[in-house]
């Protein structure tokens, strides 16, 4: 079926990332505007204005009342997501990378960058004590000295936050107390995203290295590797089938010999137990910087480099599929 396409930003889209119910799209990108779509037909709902420079990260809470979005301009942002209301502000000394609201939606974290002679710093804040927010004290904030966060989730029952790391490592941090709780390191080069299973026991990384790899949220224990010849952006896991979808760029020094016409990017398709490359789907006119499968799993949706995110809705075929081992 023919993809809906997308045209909300000016900017390469930074990330992507369907609510609960799966009915909204919420988009970012390396310009100030925050999108939300519905996802059934690409109509734009709204924006959510006041940025002021690249907006790195977005998230919903679980029942889709706030919006949470982490910018280059220092701020991390809560947003009121059906008024499109700000309802917080907190500033910080660099960029804010990755942002997340734990499953109960009432504990915020997010990471910033290290740069501008200021450390990289996971913070955590509790939206049921408004004296955090006004303050912008968070209850806990932890250093990360070694090499800065580039991608973080919250783990299953809120318990701790898994970090990837420019180096390749892989931190759980508890939440409740800051210490680590594991640290591996089976990517060679930066992990660029990291997406957790719908039912949140495994996620998948995706690295510079070119790999996707998939793990045990719990014991962080590797599991399955994708490999590809690029360095992969992101990577996602189908809620209902064994499938993971990759988005790749490519080395930047090959960025001018690639001809960009055709639309050669490609999200590729791997089945999660034989590590098997069954289908790509073509269409983007630059690197895939974010996938996300939709939470019913009959359409995925990729951000690219391009500024266009583009909504793809599987065939009756994709369903019918047998994996012939």
């Amino acid at each position: 079926m023919k993809p809906i396409l997308l045209q909300g930003h000016e900017r390469s889209i930074t990330q992507i990332k369907y609510n609960r119910e799966g009915d909204l799209l919420f988009t970012v990108a390396k310009d100030p505007i925050v999108n939300v779509w519905y996802s059934v037909n690409g109509e734009r709902l709204g924006t959510y204005m006041g940025h002021t420079g690249a907006v790195w990260c977005v998230d919903a809470d679980w029942d889709t009342k706030h919006v949470l979005t982490g910018s280059a301009d220092n701020s991390c942002r809560l947003w009121d997501c059906e008024t499109g209301k700000q309802l917080a502000l907190l500033k910080t000394n660099s960029a804010v990378r990755t942002c997340g609201f734990d499953f109960g939606g009432n504990i915020i974290m997010f990471s910033t960058d290290k740069q501008m002679g200021y450390q990289c710093f996971v913070s955590f804040f509790d939206l049921r004590d408004p004296s955090q927010i006004d303050n912008n004290e968070p209850y806990m904030k932890i250093p990360c000295n070694d090499s800065k966060i580039t991608s973080a989730v919250w783990g299953p029952l809120g318990e701790c936050i898994i970090a990837g790391h420019e180096g390749g490592e892989l931190n759980q941090y508890s939440a409740k107390s800051g210490e680590v709780l594991v640290t591996i390191k089976e990517h060679s080069r930066q992990i660029n995203d990291i997406q957790l299973s719908r039912d949140m026991t495994m996620f998948v990384t995706a690295s510079k290295d070119n790999t996707a790899k998939l793990f045990d949220s719990t014991t962080l224990e590797h599991q399955k590797t994708f490999r590809t010849e690029r360095p992969v952006n992101s990577a996602a896991l189908s809620p209902n089938y064994d499938h993971v979808v990759l988005g790749g760029g490519q080395e930047a020094m090959d960025v001018t010999t690639t001809s960009t016409r055709i639309g050669k990017f490609e999200a590729r398709f791997f089945h999660l137990a034989f590590e098997e490359e069954f289908g790509r789907i073509k269409g983007h006119f630059g690197p895939i910087n974010s996938v996300a499968f939709h939470p019913d799993g009959k359409s995925y949706s990729s951000g690219g480099e391009d500024g266009y995110v583009r909504i793809h809705y599987f065939d009756p075929q994709y369903f019918e599929f047998e994996f012939e081992a």
